[in-house]
């Protein structure tokens, strides 16, 4: 058993199978882990599971979040938790000085904790050593969902793809493969190439409106507002839109639902259709951001001072 993280307490708050396999592998390091937001029975041998987010908290000098971290009010995604997990003012008070706390991305009243309070916070899911791995099951439960919800075959499908990052790449990559006639929509140039080296037909947010006219199924990875009534009012009627953004989405589900279009919200895929890979994902790039981080702190107390 690895002692790379011995006596370091750790808290995991709230998340899904994924933290769970986490969980594991700081344990297996020799962290001392508590976790809030799951049953005993769940946690692995050796963590401690406590009631309450301010107990996991307390003292805590790494805290880490699950990559939807949380919404505007503070309150943890925690898929196993009957009751609210919310992240408060008060639980990051009890936290050890100078702490590291780690998140997908942070909701700005956690920003302006960190600068209060002054501890480390890291946000990773920009991180492509993260984000690119995530976009293999991000991408299967997409063409999962696809496949369910239409009555066409992906072969042949007039799909498009909305913003070109890493989810966009690897979705168009996979799509193709499968036969799709594939659009992408950008505003990068160097995107827009892309696309074009890979085969796809490109285009510009200005043609939206004939975009939802002529498209079977369009994936939308932008978390702003891209489809709006003024768009999707110009829809063809068999039109699925599956929206991979964070919530809320970039579509509005009302005008969608008004006006006789299916469309589904299905942000954070890798954790309900793979799990098991994406918590593996978790284990081998968290611990080492931890390790990455601690030995930052400790090269500059190596540093010597001028007298």
């Amino acid at each position: 058993m690895s002692s790379v993280l011995s006596g370091l307490k750790v808290a995991v708050l709230g998340g899904d199978d994924r933290e769970l396999i986490l969980i594991c592998e700081l344990v297996k390091m020799g962290a001392t882990v508590a976790v809030a937001g799951f049953p005993k029975d769940k946690v692995a041998h050796g963590a401690f599971s406590v009631s309450t987010v301010e107990e996991a908290c307390k003292d805590a000098e790494v805290v880490i979040l699950p990559l939807p971290g949380t919404n505007a009010e503070g309150v943890i995604r925690a898929v196993y938790s009957e009751e609210n997990l919310v992240l408060s003012e008060k639980a990051i008070c009890s936290i050890a000085p100078n702490a590291l706390v780690i998140i997908g991305t942070a909701r700005p009243f956690l920003k302006a904790w960190s600068e209060k309070y002054g501890f480390t916070l890291l946000e990773v899911n920009d991180m492509d050593e993260l984000a690119i791995l995530n976009s293999i099951p991000t991408a299967e439960g997409a063409i999962q969902i696809a496949m369910e919800e239409t009555r066409i075959a992906i072969h042949g499908s007039r799909s498009c793809i909305i913003g070109f990052g890493r989810v966009g790449v690897t979705l168009a990559r996979v799509l193709k493969a499968l036969g799709a006639e594939v659009t992408v929509v950008a505003r990068n140039p160097g995107q827009l190439a892309r696309a074009y080296e890979m085969g796809c037909e490109r285009a510009d947010y200005s043609q939206l409106r004939d975009i939802v006219n002529s498209m079977d199924i369009i994936f939308n990875t932008v978390p702003q507002l891209v489809l709006d009534r003024s768009i999707l009012k110009y829809a063809n009627p068999d039109l699925l839109i599956i929206d991979l953004a964070t919530q809320p989405g970039g579509t509005d589900f009302e005008a969608a639902n008004a006006l006789g279009i299916k469309a589904i919200l299905a942000p954070g895929l890798p954790g309900k259709v793979a799990p098991v890979f994406a918590g593996r994902v978790l284990a081998d790039v968290i611990p080492r951001l931890i390790i990455t981080e601690l030995s930052k702190r400790e090269n500059l107390l190596l540093v010597p001072r001028e007298v």
